[in-house]
């Protein structure tokens, strides 16, 4: 079997789920301009807080009268302030397909011991989405980073829901046309799509949800940092960019690079564009090749961001060693890195698809994951 090298090689071989790909004008230089020194709350610092608000309602086509703020702990803390600050008010429904959607899951049991319906599909799966009870509050993932599978659009959701839509949105912004109208509130983090640095999340609010927060009062004490609230007034201030904790200026000032950088490739439309067309070229690779799957079983169902794969060969002993002994090899030559399977997720690769991710270096990337698959084929133990 030949192990001979491909001839070319990507020019940037950061395939990694996140942090992802910075977007590929991106140079250090770039963030010269930072409120560096200042406090976020001088007028420097706040009017950077805002044009990061208002260029993201802007990439992202989100809805004026939508509620957009910056909060602390990245994705996760977006979606811990959502759950904690508005959850128990009426039924909830928990959808799952891959390990961050049963994390909610299990932190809305087992934290907020809510007695909440729970739908969870096998990673490559999706549940059955016509099932949902739009009575409830609907918390769910729009893409599943671990899994790559996705929900194919916004149809799905009733549009005279009585419950709140909660969606974990952070491999799916910027990449997805998402339905605005059928989302009342929305969570990501700067290191996903556009590449940039972590720890800071974003929430967005629509009227629904706004109504939700002054009309409720949940019944276990929130921490400061998941307040939303005061005296049943919506804290206006976190929406125009007095953030509730000291935010980093520098990721700020990246953020806004990426935006740039979003807007001089066609906005949203041409960040999706960018997406689906590193994840066909992963999408054709595998139909060409029998011997690696998708993991994701419906096509329509298939992430354009975070693609899943799994190996599909009879010979190979051991998946999970043999997986990783692939993304191990990639690596040290420096074709891709990072793009081993989440932990909890089945044994396999994940390559990152998204926007900032040039397709010239999914096409050079390719022809080296055959190579590395032929030499750890080759270098299986013979059986007897």
């Amino acid at each position: 079997m030949a192990t001979e090298q491909p001839a070319t090689r990507p020019a940037n071989p950061r395939f990694s789920s996140g942090p992802c790909a910075k977007p590929p004008t991106f140079d250090v230089s770039k963030l010269a301009g930072a409120a560096l020194g200042r406090s976020h709350r001088a007028a420097i610092g706040k009017d950077k807080l805002r044009a990061a608000i208002e260029g993201t309602r802007e990439v992202l086509g989100i809805p004026d009268d939508y509620r957009i703020g910056i909060v602390p702990a990245s994705d996760t803390g977006a979606m811990e302030m959502a759950l904690w600050s508005l959850l128990g008010a009426r039924g909830v429904e928990m959808l799952a397909w891959e390990s961050f959607g049963a994390g909610w899951v299990s932190d809305v049991a087992k934290q907020l011991k809510l007695d909440a319906v729970t739908k969870v599909a096998d990673y490559g799966q999706i549940v059955d989405l016509a099932s949902v009870d739009f009575n409830n509050d609907v918390v769910f993932t729009w893409n599943g980073t671990t899994s790559g599978v996705r929900v194919p659009n916004g149809d799905w959701i009733a549009d005279d829901r009585a419950g709140l839509t909660i969606c974990d949105a952070t491999s799916a912004a910027f990449a997805t046309d998402l339905a605005w109208d059928k989302l009342d509130v929305t969570t990501f983090s700067w290191q996903k799509v556009l590449g940039g640095e972590a720890a800071h999340g974003m929430v967005i609010l629509s009227p629904r949800a706004v109504e939700r927060l002054e009309s409720y009062t949940p019944a276990w004490p929130l921490p400061k940092i998941f307040r939303l609230t005061k005296g049943g007034k919506l804290i206006e201030g976190i929406f125009t960019g007095a953030t509730i904790n000291t935010p980093s200026m520098l990721a700020v000032e990246d953020y806004l690079f990426a935006l740039d950088w979003a807007r001089s490739v066609g906005g949203l439309k041409g960040l999706i564009a960018r997406a689906d067309a590193n994840a066909q070229m992963v999408h054709d690779f595998c139909d060409a090749n029998p011997w690696i799957a998708n993991l994701a079983s419906d096509a329509t169902t298939r992430s354009n961001t975070s693609v899943c794969l799994r190996f599909n060969d009879d010979r190979i002993q051991d998946g999970a060693a043999f997986a990783k002994a692939v993304a191990k090899r990639l690596e040290g030559e420096n074709i891709a890195l990072d793009i081993g399977a989440y932990r909890d997720a089945p044994a396999g690769l994940r390559i990152w698809c998204g926007g900032t991710v040039e397709t010239s270096d999914i096409a050079a990337m390719l022809p080296w994951l055959t190579w590395a698959f032929q030499a750890e084929i080759a270098a299986q133990p013979t059986t007897t």
